[in-house]
Order: C-alpha cells, then sequence, then structure tokens
C-alpha cells in the first residue's frame, strides 16, 4: 500500500513513490453528469455504452452489383433480375432459385441472398421480352459470402461498445452516433485552480519591469490542463501576501477539484506564502530524484480535502512535473485507466548524459529511420529555464535512476508529447 504525502517526511522520493502517493490524493473518479453528443469531444465515459442495436442492423451489400444465393452449379443461361435494391428501402420479397436483385453499397441484402458480386464482374443481357439476365464473367474469382456485411459485425446488439474510462475523440463520436445515441453519460470535468506568485512576475500585456518575468508558466499550465481533460479557474498572479494567497486559496479550496501553483512553495521560500497554505490545509513538503523538478509540494486544502500541487517555478520544470504527476491525478479523477505517462521504446542516436540516483526527463525529438525503428536525440539545451526547449521537443526521453548514462545505439525509454495539428 503506497503513503500518503503526509507519511513521507523529508526524505527524497523515487519518482514512482512520489507518483503514487500524489495518485492516494484521490479517492477516485468525480461524479457523472448527462452530455449532448455535440459537447461529448474530450470527455471520459463513467459507465459502459451499451450497443441497442447491432451495427450494422442489417445484413447488406459492401459494393455496388447483385445480390444471390450462391448455387453449387451456375444457371447455364445466368439468372434473372427479379428487383433494384436501394441503400434504405428493404427488399420487397424473397430470392428463388437462379433470381438475383441488383443492389446498392449499403442495401439490405433479400431473403435467400448470401453472395454479392460487383457489376465489373457481370455481363447483363437484356431480352425481348423485357426479361434481364445476369451473367458471372469470371465464376471461379467468386467466393460465397463475398461483399457482404452480416448484421452485428461490428457491434452486436446487447455488446458493450465502449467502455467505461473511455476518452472520446472523432472515432468514438462516430461510434457514439451509429448507435443512435444523442447523449451519454461521462465523468465531470475535473475543475483545476490555478495561480502564479512572485513580485517578479508580470502579466503578458503589461510594462515588463527592470528585474521582472512575463508568466508563462500559468499559460503553459492552463493549456496542459484542458488538454489533459481538466477545466480551468484562473486565479491570476497572486501578490506575495498572506492575506491574498489565503484568500485565493480559500476560494480554490471550495470551487476546485485540484489546486496548482507554480514556484513559491518549497522550503526558504517566504513565510507568508508557506503560512497561507498551512492555513488553510496541510502541506507535505517533498524532495523528488528528479531532474527537472526536485522541489514539489502535495497536501490538502479546505474541508472537502481538495489535492493541491505545488510545482517549480522554472518553467520547463513545471510542465515536466505536471506531466509526471499532475496528469495522471488527472486521468484517476475522471476515471482514465489506461497507464500515465505514455511511453514508447527508442534507440538514443547520441550519447545521453544522466546522473545514477535520480530520474532525468530531457527534452527530445524521435522519428522514425529508413529501418522503421524508432530513434531519438537530445533537442539541445537542456536547463529548467529554458522553455523554447519544450517547443523544440516531441518526446521526453525517461532516464531511470539506474543509469549514468546512455550510449548511442542503446534503448531508451521516451515519452511522447502531445502536439497540437
Amino acid at each position: 500500500m503506497s503513503l500518503s504525502c503526509f507519511e513521507l517526511g523529508e526524505r527524497m522520493l523515487a519518482v514512482e513513490e512520489a507518483r503514487a502517493a500524489v495518485l492516494a490524493l484521490a479517492e477516485g473518479p468525480l461524479p457523472s453528469e448527462c452530455v449532448s453528443l455535440h459537447s461529448l469531444r474530450g470527455r471520459v465515459l463513467s459507465e459502459p455504452l451499451i450497443a441497442p442495436i447491432d451495427v450494422p442492423q442489417n445484413t447488406n451489400a459492401a459494393m455496388d452489383g447483385v445480390a444471390l444465393a450462391w448455387p453449387e452449379a451456375l444457371p447455364p443461361d445466368g439468372f434473372l433480375r427479379v428487383a433494384e435494391i436501394f441503400a434504405g428501402h428493404d427488399a420487397q420479397r424473397p430470392l428463388a432459385d437462379g433470381e438475383c436483385a441488383g443492389i446498392t453499397t449499403g442495401a439490405p441484402l433479400p431473403p435467400g441472398a448470401d453472395t454479392v458480386i460487383m457489376r465489373e464482374q457481370l455481363a447483363i443481357d437484356y431480352g425481348a421480352d423485357g426479361a434481364v439476365r445476369v451473367r458471372v464473367e469470371r465464376p471461379e474469382r467468386v467466393r460465397r459470402g463475398q461483399n457482404v456485411r452480416q448484421a452485428g459485425e461490428d457491434i452486436p446488439r446487447g455488446a458493450a461498445a465502449l467502455d467505461a474510462g473511455t476518452r472520446l475523440g472523432a472515432a468514438e463520436l462516430g461510434l457514439i452516433a451509429s448507435l443512435g445515441f444523442a447523449e451519454a453519460r461521462v465523468v465531470r470535468r475535473p475543475r483545476v485552480a490555478l495561480f502564479s506568485t512572485g513580485d517578479e512576475v508580470a502579466a503578458p500585456g503589461e510594462a515588463l519591469p527592470a528585474a521582472g518575468i512575463f508568466d508563462a508558466n500559468r499559460f503553459a499550465l492552463m493549456a496542459l490542463v484542458e488538454e489533459h481533460g481538466g477545466e480551468v479557474i484562473d486565479l491570476g498572479i497572486l501578490p506575495d501576501e498572506r492575506g491574498a494567497i489565503a484568500d485565493g486559496l480559500a476560494r480554490a479550496a471550495v470551487e476546485a477539484d485540484l489546486v496548482l501553483s507554480s514556484g513559491g512553495v518549497s522550503v526558504g521560500d517566504a513565510d507568508h506564502t508557506r503560512a497561507a497554505l498551512l492555513e488553510q490545509g496541510e502541506l507535505g513538503f517533498w524532495k523528488i530524484a528528479i531532474r527537472p523538478g526536485r522541489p514539489l509540494a502535495c497536501g490538502r486544502l479546505g474541508a472537502r480535502g481538495v489535492p493541491f500541487l505545488g510545482l517549480p517555478g522554472n518553467p520547463v520544470a513545471s510542465m515536466v512535473t505536471f506531466l509526471q504527476f499532475a496528469a495522471p491525478l488527472l486521468a484517476r479523477l475522471q476515471g482514465r485507466e489506461e497507464a500515465w505517462p505514455q511511453r514508447l521504446t527508442a534507440v538514443a542516436e547520441q550519447p545521453l548524459r544522466s546522473r545514477e540516483g535520480r530520474v532525468d526527463y530531457l527534452r527530445g525529438i524521435y522519428r522514425s529511420d529508413g529501418e522503421g525503428r524508432l530513434v531519438v536525440r537530445d533537442g539541445g539545451a537542456q536547463g529548467s529555464g529554458i522553455l523554447s526547449s519544450m517547443v523544440r521537443a516531441n518526446c521526453l526521453i525517461e532516464i531511470d535512476d539506474a543509469r549514468a548514462s546512455v550510449a548511442a545505439g542503446e534503448s531508451v525509454t521516451i515519452q511522447p508529447l502531445f502536439r497540437l495539428p
């Protein structure tokens, strides 16, 4: 059983140990709500979606051509075409031996038919009496049951079409619509309150003080929250005053399901910041064997025990620690069961530096080489304040704490980074 963040003390924690303690802050998924199909993109199912119909509903044609019952021996003068069946219309009558029906893609097969032969394989003879006979030109290329979609072959009635915990994208929305659902029950989006602190921090659009920096972290973190299914409560930049920080935290503890800060919570920072946090809840200060992002605070706020994570102040460190700790917590709050972070294996194109005893996350660029292997290289300068390195990267290279370095040609773990198209 994993320990809570309040039982771990001041010792240096392994990354997996810290991640388990963060996940323990969430008792389980948030409550569910019913949401219309138009608004389901990115949401997470709270219960299995059970198919109320067969998909497809009818056994139907996968090609334009003729539908017939494939015989043991072909009729010497071909098949008599007795009907035309179009998509959206039922067959009028069953087919008898030696009969066929013209059919379009998606139209239901008439009773008695088991095979569809596409038009390109047919010769059509029009008789003087108006009868239309169809001959198969290359019967050796025809097999019984070809070009037929069976009713329920995609999803049978009563089956779980989608499991609880599925995050809904384009394919899932199409599937939901194909079953006739206009809405579905999903987990409520986690509400994530976040703020920055620091007398040196200025809002973008304002004049930059001589000793100031623009507030990059809050906007990067807001985007990450939304990418991982959360809903942002933006508390802005809180002044370096105990009362202002306490008021912001008190509001967040009522409205939010998770509270994030960037900078100002590690040991040695201003006493009023730490005092405000302790005033509103309980806080465990951590040291994690990770680079970048060693200082990270974990705790709970308010009567509801809302999880709190104090991320490092350096921009890259705040993003890396979000992905390692806040993202898995958001996944749990939404009931998502897939492993997080998501990992692949690649071959290092160059030597990579690390240090035993900590997990290093290098910003990297991976690709597929000429042999179809994933290969990866670092993305240049790795300082935790070099935000442009995250722009260049398409992955994090995860070097575990048992490795002092990675030689060119050795395998290494990577975590692909989400990128908008």
